[in-house]
């Protein structure tokens, strides 16, 4: 599967579990770190870790391996590692406080529905 296919199953994975306000940033200009990074929030530690998990379980679903997950204890900033896709999944509070998509800027936004 590529990268980008992956973006988007791991979008569509964190609208099932309706994060808010997903948003996937193309990092191959920007960025060693990663091709894509993939960022929402929900508003309770609980439904952090639930769209987490809902990532993993999409990817174990399309035999995507997952790297690593860090942060579930917390749930205030849970990173899912896909290898070339991270997806951050933030607790409101810390994505106003760490704003990756500022700290990120140069990056191009990926467009992309979440229904399929």
């Amino acid at each position: 599967m590529k990268n980008k296919e992956i973006v988007k199953l791991a979008a569509k994975a964190c609208d099932d579990k309706r994060a808010e306000d997903i948003t996937a940033l193309d990092m191959n200009e920007v960025s060693l770190v990663a091709d894509y990074f993939l960022i929402c929030h929900a508003n309770t530690e609980r439904q952090v870790q639930a769209i987490a998990r809902g990532i993993k379980e999409a990817m174990d679903e399309a035999g995507v391996a997952v790297s690593r997950i860090e942060g579930l204890e917390q749930s205030r900033w849970v990173l899912v590692d896909l290898g070339d896709v991270v997806c951050h999944v933030f607790h409101r509070e810390e994505r106003v406080y760490y704003n990756l998509e500022r700290l990120w800027g140069d990056a191009e936004r990926l467009q992309f529905d979440h229904e399929g």
